[in-house]
C-alpha cells in the first residue's frame, strides 16, 4: 500500500472544508496546520499552498478547475469524505493519490436499502397515501421473509446489508465484478435475475456499471420483483426503467437517480410502483462525525509513517 512520506520535522498543511475537521487534525500534532479553503475562490495562497492533504467538501464535491492544483505543488493526496469516488479517480494530477471514506456511510446506507425493501414489500408508501387521504384500505401485500434478495455489490455496504438482513431468513446471493468465495460473477446475472424478488445495487460508478441496469438486465428481472438502487443514478437506464415501472411490471425503490437532483415535472415523480428519496441514504447525524474520524485517522497514519487506508483505485 502507499505511503505520503514526510521529512522528520515536516509541517503537514491539510486543506479542509470546516474548521471542525481543521480542529480534529490539527489536535493530533503540532506539525499539523489546516486551512479551511473553497476551491470555487481559486487556487490556495500562502502557507495553503503548501498543502500535501486536501480534504473537499463532502455534499456535491466536484474536481476543481486545473489552476486548483496548479497552485498546489507539494499535494500527495485527495482525501474523501464520501464512499463514492466517480468524480475524482482518474482525473487527479500524476503523483496525487485518492483515498476514500470507507465505512462512514456503510451503517446508514445499508440501513436505507432495508428500510426501503422493507416499506416497498410491506406496501408502506401505499398506506402511507391511504392515511393522509383518511381511508381504510386494507390489503395483503409482499414480504420480505423468506425472500430471495440479489445484491449487486459485495463491499462494505453490501456486506452490511447482507448482516441486516439475516434476521428475515433472506436467501441472498452477492454478485460482483469477479467470483470469489460466497459470491458469483457479474456476467452470471442473466441466470440469476429471474429468480430474484429482490435486486440491491450498490456498486461504484465505473465504466462497467454506468448504465449496467439497462433494458435487457430490467427484462430478465421476474415479475413484480423489487429493484433498489442505493448506488448511483447513473448505474440504471432511467427511462428503461420507466417503461418497467409504467407498465406495472417492476417496483423500484431509489435513493439516486438520473439525472439528480430530480428536476420538477419529471416523469419519475408520478411512476407507479416507485419509492423515492432525495439521496438521504448517508445522510444520518453519526455520519459526519464517522467522516471526521477517517479523515483524523488517515492523517494519524501519515504522521506515523503508515500505509495510506481505503486508497482508490483508477478506474
Amino acid at each position: 500500500m502507499p505511503k505520503l512520506p514526510l521529512e522528520p520535522d515536516e509541517t503537514l498543511h491539510v486543506l479542509v472544508p470546516s474548521r471542525a475537521i481543521g480542529a480534529a487534525v490539527e489536535s493530533l500534532s503540532p506539525r499539523v496546520r489546516a486551512h479551511r479553503i473553497d476551491p470555487d475562490d481559486g487556487p490556495p495562497a500562502g502557507d495553503a499552498a503548501l498543502a500535501r492533504v486536501w480534504v473537499p467538501r463532502s455534499a456535491g464535491a466536484t474536481l476543481p478547475t486545473d489552476g486548483f492544483f496548479a497552485g498546489l505543488p507539494h499535494l500527495g493526496l485527495v482525501q474523501l469524505l464520501t464512499a463514492g469516488a466517480e468524480n475524482f479517480a482518474g482525473r487527479l494530477p500524476d503523483g496525487v493519490l485518492l483515498c476514500n471514506a470507507r465505512g462512514a456511510h456503510t451503517p446508514s446506507t445499508a440501513e436505507w436499502a432495508v428500510t426501503a425493501m422493507l416499506a416497498a414489500q410491506r406496501g408502506i408508501p401505499f398506506f402511507v397515501r391511504e392515511q393522509d387521504g383518511g381511508r381504510w384500505s386494507f390489503g395483503t401485500h409482499r414480504s420480505m421473509v423468506g425472500a430471495r434478495v440479489l445484491v449487486v455489490g459485495a463491499g462494505d455496504i453490501g456486506r452490511a446489508i447482507g448482516r441486516m438482513l439475516a434476521g428475515f431468513d433472506v436467501d441472498l446471493t452477492y454478485v460482483a465484478r469477479t467470483a470469489r468465495d460466497g459470491v458469483r460473477a457479474i456476467d452470471e446475472l442473466p441466470e440469476l435475475l429471474p429468480h430474484a424478488d429482490v435486486v440491491v445495487l450498490i456498486v461504484p460508478v465505473t465504466p462497467e456499471t454506468r448504465g449496467m441496469v439497462d433494458a435487457g438486465f430490467l427484462a430478465a428481472m421476474a415479475d413484480g420483483a423489487l429493484l433498489v438502487n442505493a448506488a448511483r443514478g447513473v448505474v440504471v437506464d432511467t427511462d428503461a426503467l420507466l417503461a418497467e415501472l409504467t407498465r406495472g411490471r417492476l417496483r423500484a425503490a431509489l435513493d439516486v437517480t438520473d439525472p439528480e437532483p430530480l428536476p420538477p415535472g419529471h416523469p419519475l415523480w408520478s411512476a407507479p410502483g416507485l419509492l423515492l428519496t432525495p439521496h438521504v441514504g448517508g445522510a444520518v447525524p453519526e455520519t459526519d462525525a464517522r467522516a471526521a474520524a477517517a479523515v483524523t485517522e488517515q492523517i494519524a497514519r501519515i504522521l506515523a509513517g503508515e500505509d495510506l487506508a481505503s486508497v482508490v483505485d483508477s478506474y
